[in-house]
C-alpha cells in the first residue's frame, strides 16, 4: 500500500516526525518553536537574497550552530528583488527548506532546514514586512545583516558610469522612501543610526572582488548624498564608517538550478507540492535546494556588535581572518583555481553543445585545456593565502567537484554575464605577466585560446554551425552589433572585430591590443570560425 504523501510544513514536521526520520531526513536538533520566539523578541542574523545559495549555505551554517547549542536565535531572511520568491518558496512551506547535498560518489545528504524563521519582502509596497525589518534594524541584539544579492546587487552605476534612475530618485528622497536595493538597506541603516546610533556588521556573501568594500562604498554613496540633499544629518556618514563594519569574505558552494533528478527522489519519498518553479523575474527556485558538498567561507575578522561564531560549528569551511588573508583566498580562487576553469567549461560548452559540466569532464581536450592554463599559466602567479593549499584546492576543483556527475550544473547557467567576469578572472593574471620580471606574457597559450572562444561564441552558432540562444549578458546589445559583422565559416572581418573587443578595457581590465596576445587570440578565433568542428579541431591542437 501506498504512503500516504507528506507535506513539507511545521505541522508535519512536528506531528510526523518518524515519516521523516524513516526518509533519512536530517531533522533539527533544538526546539523550532523555542528559537522561532526567541528569534522574534531578539533577532541577531538578518539576511538579503533568498536565493539557492543562501538556503543551502548561510541557513544551513546557523542549522549547524542552533544543533550544537552555539546560538539560540535563528536567522531572518529578507529578499529585495524578487518577491515571488517569499509568498511561493518560503511562507507557503512555513519557510523550511529541504538542503539536498550531492556527493561525488553519487549519494545524497537530506536535511530539513528550520533555521529561517520569517521571511520578509524588502518593498515599501508591503507596509507589514518593511515596518517589520525596521523594528529588526532598530534590535540591539541584531549583530549581522549578510548578503547574497549577485554581484550586480551592488551596482550603483549603468555602463556608462552614470548612475541608474531610481538610484538617483533616491538621492533625492527621503530613505523612507528608497526604492533601490542598496537604497533601501541604506534606508534601514539611517533607521538603526536614528535608534541610538546602534553598531552593526554588514557581511556581502557575494561571489565578487572585495566585496565588503563594495558593499561600504555602496552604502556611503547613499549616506553622503542624503545628507547633501538635506535628509540626514551629516554624523550619519561617520556612523556608516565607525559604528558598522564590512568585512570582506570569499564564499565557494556550487548550488546549481534545482535538479530534476532531485526532484525525483524527493517525490520517491512521497513529499508532495515540491515542483520547482521560474518566477516572472527568471528565478529558478523550488522548495528545496541543490548543492555540492564542498564549501567554503572566509571572512574578515571584523565585527561590531558582537558576532555569530560561524567558525565555531564541527562543520568546517568557515574561517574568520584578516583582510589580507580574504583577499590572496578570494583571488587564488576567482583569478586562478576555479572561476577561470568555470568560465572556460562555460564558452566551450555552448559551442560544443554539452548542457552538463560533468559531462565537459569526460572530454580530453577540455580537461587539458582547464588543467594547462591553470597549472601552467595561473598557479605562478598566487600568491599561497596558507589557509588553503591553492595546489589541492584546484586538484579537487579538477578530480571532484567539476566531474561530479551528480551535479546538473550547466555551461548555460554559468556563461551568463562573461562580459563582467573576464577581467578578474583573466585579466588580472595577464597584468601580474605584464608586471613580472620573471614571467613572459609571450608564453601565455591556454588564456588566449579561451578568450578567442568567448568571441567564437558571441557568434551565437555552435560547433556543427547551428545556432544557439547566448546566455544573458549586460554587455551583449554592445557587443551583438559588432560580432554580427562575422560569418560563420569565413574570415571576413577577423581582424577588425576581434580588435574592437579586444581593445575594451571595460571588459578585459586592460587594453588587449597593447599586448603580444593580440595575435594569438585572431589566430585561434580564425581556425576556431573555419567550419563545421573547428572548435573541437582547433581545441585538439593547442590544448595540449
Amino acid at each position: 500500500m501506498k504512503t500516504l504523501c507528506m507535506e513539507l510544513n511545521l505541522k508535519t514536521l512536528t506531528e510526523n516526525k518518524k515519516f521523516w526520520e524513516s526518509k533519512h531526513y536530517k531533522l533539527p536538533k533544538f526546539d523550532v518553536k523555542e528559537v522561532h520566539e526567541i528569534t522574534k523578541h531578539s533577532p541577531q542574523w538578518v539576511h538579503f537574497g533568498t536565493g539557492n545559495i543562501f538556503r543551502a549555505f548561510p541557513a544551513s551554517i546557523c542549522q549547524n550552530l542552533l544543533n550544537e547549542g552555539l546560538i539560540s536565535s535563528g536567522i531572518i531572511t529578507a529578499e529585495g528583488y524578487d518577491y515571488e520568491i517569499i509568498e511561493k518558496c518560503m511562507r507557503k512551506y512555513d519557510n523550511l527548506t529541504i538542503n539536498v547535498t550531492l556527493k561525488s560518489d553519487g549519494t545524497v545528504d537530506k536535511e530539513i532546514i528550520t533555521s529561517i524563521t520569517e521571511s520578509l519582502c524588502m518593498n515599501n509596497a508591503k507596509r507589514k514586512d518593511m515596518e517589520r525589518l525596521r523594528e529588526i534594524f532598530r534590535a540591539g541584539s541584531l549583530k549581522l545583516a549578510s548578503f547574497t544579492i549577485t554581484e550586480k546587487g551592488y551596482n550603483l552605476k549603468d555602463k556608462n558610469g552614470k548612475f541608474l534612475k531610481i538610484v538617483e530618485n533616491d538621492f533625492k528622497n527621503p530613505p523612507s522612501m528608497a526604492e533601490s536595493y542598496i537604497g533601501k538597506v541604506a534606508s534601514l541603516c539611517f533607521e538603526r543610526f536614528k535608534f541610538e546610533k546602534l553598531p552593526l556588521t554588514l557581511l556581502s556573501m557575494d561571489n565578487c572582488s572585495n566585496n565588503g568594500i563594495r558593499l561600504e562604498n555602496a552604502i556611503l554613496e547613499f549616506a553622503e548624498n542624503w545628507v547633501k540633499n538635506g535628509f540626514a544629518e551629516k554624523s550619519f556618514i561617520k556612523y556608516i564608517s565607525d559604528d558598522i563594519s564590512f568585512p570582506c569574505s570569499m564564499i565557494d558552494k556550487i548550488t546549481p538550478r534545482p535538479s530534476d533528478k532531485v526532484l525525483e527522489i524527493l517525490k520517491n519519498d512521497d513529499i508532495a507540492d515540491i515542483e520547482p518553479f521560474v518566477t516572472e523575474k527568471n528565478t529558478y527556485i523550488a522548495p528545496f535546494v541543490n548543492g555540492e558538498e564542498t564549501e567554503y567561507l572566509i571572512i574578515e575578522n571584523n565585527f561590531k556588535n558582537g558576532k555569530i561564531p560561524m567558525d565555531k560549528s564541527h562543520k568546517k569551511g568557515v574561517i574568520f581572518t584578516d583582510r589580507e588573508t580574504v583577499d590572496k583566498t578570494e583571488k587564488m580562487k576567482v583569478c586562478t583555481c576555479l572561476n577561470p576553469l568555470h568560465t572556460a567549461l562555460a564558452i566551450f560548452g555552448c559551442l560544443l553543445s554539452y548542457t552538463k559540466i560533468s559531462d565537459e569532464m569526460k572530454n580530453e581536450s577540455l580537461v587539458k585545456l582547464i588543467t594547462n592554463m591553470s597549472r601552467q599559466e595561473s598557479l605562478p602567479v598566487v600568491v599561497n593565502p596558507n589557509i588553503i593549499d591553492p595546489d589541492e584546492f584546484l586538484s579537487e576543483v579538477i578530480n571532484v567537484r567539476f566531474p561530479n556527475d551528480f551535479m546538473p550544473d550547466s555551461p548555460q547557467r554559468i556563461a551568463c554575464d562573461t562580459s563582467q567576469k573576464l577581467s578578474v578572472r583573466f585579466g588580472e593574471t595577464i597584468k601580474s605577466y605584464i608586471n613580472s620580471k620573471k614571467l613572459d606574457i609571450n608564453n601565455l597559450k591556454y588564456i588566449p585560446l579561451v578568450i578567442a572562444g568567448w568571441i567564437r561564441y558571441l557568434m551565437g552558432y555552435d560547433d556543427e554551425g547551428k545556432k544557439f540562444e547566448l546566455s544573458p549578458d549586460p554587455y551583449i546589445e554592445i557587443l551583438k552589433p559588432i560580432v554580427d559583422k562575422l560569418r560563420f565559416g569565413k574570415p571576413d572581418n577577423s581582424k577588425e572585430v576581434i580588435s574592437e573587443i579586444i581593445s575594451n578595457e571595460s571588459i578585459f581590465g586592460l587594453n588587449l591590443m597593447e599586448t603580444p596576445l593580440y595575435k594569438k587570440i585572431l589566430d585561434y578565433f580564425i581556425e576556431m570560425n573555419s567550419g563545421k568542428n573547428a572548435v573541437e579541431t582547433t581545441l585538439k591542437k593547442y590544448a595540449y
